[in-house]
């Protein structure tokens, strides 16, 4: 049986092709995915533990105060220490030649320079020049330094959270700092400008202790932790190495399974492919079984003997694709490079549990896929060698199905009804995802038996425009339902991810950008590049603006209102309302100038509150608490753009040591213009640091992340699409194989060559689109039910159906079909005709 295993995979070399293609993508994907999370985790742990090689102890600051410099001249005093660094850390900015900021923002750091007595700082390696020893000196990093084409000499504006500033370069410096490796950039400045740009003279976020020789670094910390103020946080360096190794572990893990769960997608859809191909080859090979059963073989043997073929083609296919993994891998890396990020240097990390893993997958779904063929094969009886009829599916047998069926996607559909109805969107969620898991094994089980019905529809209209071609391929797509089905299940599968995606993607985002559009009259809006709040000095420079009409800062604070804490926006009781749409429910948003609070319609009902009452707050600073009566002047809508308690930000005022604003809303005379943008940009100094977006800028801020997430999932899901058109072409090459005597007949009865790859070609697309159909309709069902989860989350949520894409969906169904067509088509039209007739 081993022997005639290996011929029969031999001799189907053609046949087993696509099976092999398929899960040689899955597997693929699965090896990539094990070795670049384990590559990638393993430079970062090993970058990680570099930074903290030489690092005895690291003592961080408590939570409400900061190291002094008397701390860190007590630690440099301590017997075991052979050095201590006090560090500086935050925001800064650099502006390239054109003025624009160099990295993304939020990595974007600034620190201090800290020379010991040989003038440098062991953290950092200078390439050109040396650190900076003045007030208007810095240096940058290297990367950061090439990106604007600075050298030694030359003069850099750096913006932090306050206005931009020129300093002069001294120095180009290597270093593994994580600001840099995401993609940031790092500037480094004199010690006491640091302090005065974070902190405050005199003090340090961290202190870094190395230890003298022969010293270990548990009695550096027994040494030092004496000498540290209350609250504050000592840990060996190995400690903290290990906890960030932990750390890059649990974040490689969430990306991990992210990729294996589309690996298991494709995997899944390859399912369909492989049992296609093996049961078609089961049904043209039912002479040959059943001669094997007439001379003595058991239906043991039989089986054995198809699983046997699908082992060898797993185990073929699993060993192509791990080694096609190892350079998906590597193009990942290169990928996420191409972004901005630095992935740290280090080896290719190929462990053996992600070789096994990758091959028991290949295998163990191929030989499963494999399975049901077998067992068919063996139940073949001996007298079917007598005749050339396959055995066809007994009525007790389709029953089954399609009570199984039927039973399977009605409760799916319940299920995702339930979940759709939940109150918990969480526990909605799950049980959606329990429902669509159901509905679609129901609907792939039923598929068949839906092809005579769905594919009747069109038959007219292809016997109509077409002709002959169009009546035998509409007669062809359902002659063997339960192929048609398999063929159909791979792409309704990948559909209904897709669309589903679709569906909610383009509902919340829909829903995010009308809210922008009704909510704002602003024309611009100003923030932080790096997600920090906006220096106070950025809203009285803003003031200043050519033809600025309106501005309305927004300033977060908060207040004890019944025992709860409750979050306050202070706003600029003339600007808010020129650039926002208040609509007033009751009361007057006028009052917010005497010091009056608005609330919205919402919290007005919750609590129990309307204009005229009188509420007591308490507003705390400094430890102190202090107690107000507020008075309820205005009740207005809900707005998505401002909180839902407002007040004059004068009231807040003395109550905060420092504004906290983390935006600032500013109409223009003139409305949007380039003119009016560039006088905003004026007005802020020119900072790189500064974001000035205007509405559309504004829109893709809160809408463009789901764009982008659905581009994603787009590219990724690619893969199981890939294989469901493997799987149409081998349904159409296997059909046509099949078919040669029928066809051979066709030619002979005077169907020409170009007919019969017209017959070929629509057979494809009417089972493509008969897929498309299927997977549309239940993406579309599964989208409405996870919408309904989150809608109340979503103000101004409603259903979107994208029409739109849903055509081009069906539009790229219908060219898959014709592309996965042009093998066979091409095969079936050069067949001979009388060889053809001759076949068997």
């Amino acid at each position: 049986m081993l022997r005639t295993a290996l011929r029969n995979v031999l001799a189907h070399k053609a046949r087993l092709m696509m099976t092999v293609l398929a899960v040689m993508l899955g597997v693929a994907f699965v090896a990539g995915t094990l070795v670049f999370t384990d590559t990638l985790g393993n430079a970062f742990k090993n970058q990680s533990a570099k930074g903290y090689d030489k690092i005895a102890v690291v003592v961080e600051s408590p939570p409400e105060d900061n190291l002094s410099d008397e701390t860190l001249k007590k630690i440099q005093g301590a017997p075991q220490v052979d050095r201590a660094t006090g560090r500086v850390e935050g925001f800064a900015g650099v502006a390239d030649q054109d003025g624009k900021l160099i990295g993304n923002g939020w990595a974007n750091a600034g620190g201090n320079f800290a020379p010991g007595k040989d003038g440098k700082d062991a953290d950092y390696d200078f390439t050109q020049g040396n650190g900076p020893a003045k007030a208007d000196e810095i240096a940058l990093d290297k990367e950061t330094a090439k990106k604007g084409e600075y050298q030694v000499g030359d003069t850099v504006r750096v913006a932090t959270n306050g206005p931009v500033k020129e300093y002069t370069l001294t120095g180009v410096f290597t270093t593994e700092d994580g600001a840099v490796n995401a993609g940031g950039s790092l500037v480094l400045f004199d010690t006491a400008v640091a302090q005065q740009l974070y902190l405050k003279p005199g003090q340090f976020e961290t202190i870094k202790v190395t230890a003298k020789d022969g010293a270990s670094d548990s009695a550096v910390l027994s040494a030092v932790q004496p000498l540290l103020p209350k609250d504050s946080i000592a840990e060996t360096g190995t400690q903290l190495a290990d906890e960030e190794a932990d750390m890059i572990k649990r974040e490689m893990n969430g990306m991990s399974m992210m990729l294996l769960s589309f690996a298991g997608i494709a995997l899944f859809v390859g399912i369909f492919l492989i049992a296609n191909t093996f049961t078609m080859l089961v049904a043209q090979r039912t002479r040959e079984l059943a001669l094997m059963r007439a001379v003595g073989a058991s239906r043991r043997q039989v089986k054995r003997s198809v699983i046997l073929e699908a082992l060898l083609v797993g185990v073929i296919a699993s060993a192509v694709g791990f080694v096609l993994g190892l350079g998906l891998a590597v193009g990942l890396r290169s990928l996420v490079g191409s972004f901005g990020a630095k992935i740290p240097n280090g080896p290719l990390v190929i462990s053996p549990a992600a070789i096994l893993a990758a091959l028991a997958v290949g295998v163990v779904v191929t030989v499963l896929a494999a399975w049901l063929p077998a067992r068919r094969a063996a139940k073949i009886p001996p007298v079917a060698a007598m005749s050339s009829v396959h055995a066809v599916a007994s009525a007790k047998s389709l029953l089954v199905r399609n009570v199984i069926g039927a039973l399977l996607t009605a409760g799916g559909a319940g299920l995702i009804a339930a979940g759709a109805g939940t109150s918990d969107g969480t526990t909605g969620r799950y049980m959606i995802a329990s429902g669509a898991f159901l509905a679609l094994i129901g609907v792939i089980v039923l598929i068949p038996q839906l092809s005579r019905p769905l594919i009747a529809l069109v038959r007219p209209l292809l016997h109509g425009v077409f002709g002959v071609a169009g009546k035998l391929a509409g007669q062809n797509a359902v002659r063997n339902p339960r192929r048609t089905g398999a063929t159909a299940s791979a792409l309704a599968i990948g559909l209904t991810l897709v669309t589903g995606l679709t569906v909610i993607g383009v509902t919340v985002g829909q829903a995010i950008d009308k809210s922008t559009t009704d909510n704002i009259r602003a024309d611009y809006l100003v923030t932080m590049a790096n997600g920090e709040p906006l220096d106070a000095s950025a809203v009285t420079a803003l003031r200043k603006a050519k033809g600025l009409e309106a501005i309305s800062p927004r300033q977060n604070a908060s207040f004890e209102l019944k025992g709860s804490h409750t979050s306050v926006s202070g706003i600029d009781p003339k600007g808010v309302q020129e650039v926002f749409k208040l609509k007033t429910v009751s009361g007057s948003l006028n009052t917010l100038a005497d010091g009056q609070l608005a609330i919205t319609d919402k919290v007005a009902e919750k609590k129990d509150l309307k204009a005229g009452d009188r509420i007591p707050v308490t507003f705390e600073h400094d430890g102190k608490k202090t107690e107000q009566t507020l008075t309820v002047g205005a009740v207005f809508a809900e707005n998505e753009m401002v909180a839902s308690y407002l007040l004059d930000a004068k009231v807040i005022a003395p109550f905060e040591e420092k504004p906290t604003i983390p935006e600032v809303w500013v109409k223009m005379a003139g409305g949007e213009t380039k003119a009016n943008e560039q006088a905003l940009v004026d007005a802020l100094g020119d900072n790189p640091a500064m974001s000035v977006m205007d509405k559309q800028d504004i829109r893709n801020l809160f809408g463009g992340m789901i764009n982008t997430m659905l581009n994603i999932m787009y590219g990724l899901l690619a893969m199981a699409l890939i294989i469901a058109v493997l799987g149409v072409v081998n349904t159409l090459a296997m059909s046509v194989f099949e078919r040669q005597q029928e066809i051979g007949m066709l030619r002979a009865i005077g169907l020409d060559r170009r007919r019969v790859k017209r017959m070929i070609r629509l057979e494809a697309v009417v089972i493509s689109l008969f897929g498309a159909v299927i997977g549309i309709a239940l993406g579309a069902f599964l989208g409405w039910a996870i919408g309904e989860t989150f809608r109340e989350s979503i103000p101004g949520y409603e259903l979107v159906l994208p029409w739109a894409r849903i055509g081009i969906f069906l539009l790229l169904a219908g060219v898959v079909g014709v592309l996965a067509a042009m093998w066979p088509a091409r095969s079936a039209a050069r067949l001979n005709m009388l060889t053809a007739i001759k076949t068997e």
